[in-house]
């Protein structure tokens, strides 16, 4: 019998296959696979398969069924056109039957948590932006939110293990991962799995400060959209350290095709961000939370000023890149 592997979770149309039935395909009529949607790696004698945008970490290339050495094909679900609105509703149900939402406060996480009424989780140090955020956010929606007080120490001691793992170790990533380390860490310790995100909603709907002042948005988009797989990359590489993964609602297929039909100029304007975004939340949630402009999760959590205060502590007054470095070294014996 060949050994089948199967992580994360298969859809199509809209429709969730159970495991049972996603192993029967793979082993009985493995092109079907192509129509694959989800977030998914599979494996089984000398063939891999990945989701379309790779948001899985696993063997062989992202959005392919490989098979002993080369590509037997693509991996392209192409489901129905829909709605902005629609896209995102359909994305959060087909990934909220189980898991738990990591909230911060802002839009992006608030609608998600909204429409897939999951328990929630934030973390930031004691008296953080991003705590006191998602405390109101989740009063607000009546949902259940657990808030993990990170102290500075704890910061201190998982360094090297996320810097370890992550593939660009510079102090925008590894605060970003540090923050996602302490949510992740906090998921897989309560028995949960599948971890709910907000990840790609900034890129696909025009959500950096910088974009009010971009003189090209449109290739400004293109270029970040481009690196959402990178930060998938960084992001599920700290949450297999708790045996756990990040689902991504705004990045299934349905959403980033809504979003990709939107033009820039609609996205970003009159010192606005996230416009059509917004637009959606507020059938959903509050107009406070699906209007308000939020701090990144390294700024809100308060791990960035930590980091800056460890560098300056352990001798790197001008330099968090260099106190990095440092423990990269020192984790490989250097």
């Amino acid at each position: 019998m060949t050994s089948f592997v199967y992580t994360g979770w298969v859809e199509q149309d809209g429709v969730r296959l159970s495991p049972a039935e996603v192993e029967k395909i793979v082993l009985t009529e493995p092109d079907r696979i192509r129509m694959f949607g989800g977030e998914f790696s599979l494996s089984w004698g000398a063939c891999q398969a990945r989701d379309h945008f790779g948001i899985l970490p696993g063997p062989g290339p992202k959005g392919t069924l490989f098979c002993e050495g080369k590509v037997r094909c693509l991996i392209e679900p192409d489901p129905a056109p829909c709605t902005l609105e629609d896209a995102i509703v359909t994305a959060v149900r087909l990934r909220s039957d189980e898991g738990i939402m990591a909230l911060s406060g802002g839009v992006d996480s608030s609608l998600v948590a909204a429409l897939a009424q999951r328990e929630c989780v934030a973390v930031g140090l004691a008296g953080s932006h991003d705590l006191t955020r998602a405390r109101h956010a989740a009063r607000l929606l009546g949902l259940s939110c657990t808030e993990v007080e990170i102290t500075p120490a704890e910061i201190e001691s998982v360094l090297p293990a996320v810097i370890a793992a992550i593939p660009k170790k510079d102090p925008v990533n590894t605060s970003i991962a540090v923050t996602m380390y302490f949510v992740t860490r906090w998921a897989g310790a309560h028995g949960y799995r599948r971890i709910l995100a907000g990840q790609g909603a900034d890129e696909l709907f025009g959500g950096y400060a910088r974009y009010l002042s971009s003189p090209n948005l449109e290739d400004d988009l293109a270029r970040d959209i481009a690196g959402l797989e990178f930060q998938a990359a960084r992001d599920q590489a700290v949450a297999a350290l708790s045996g756990t993964y990040l689902s991504m609602p705004y990045l299934d297929i349905r959403v980033v095709r809504a979003a990709g039909k939107i033009p820039a100029r609609e996205k970003v304007r009159n010192g606005q961000r996230k416009i059509p975004l917004r637009e959606v939340a507020a059938h959903y949630i509050p107009q406070e939370l699906a209007g308000y402009e939020k701090k990144a999760m390294q700024y809100g959590s308060g791990v960035w000023g930590e980091l800056k205060k460890l560098a300056r502590k352990n001798g790197y007054k001008t330099s968090v890149q260099d106190y990095i470095d440092h423990i990269g070294r020192v984790e490989h014996g250097h």
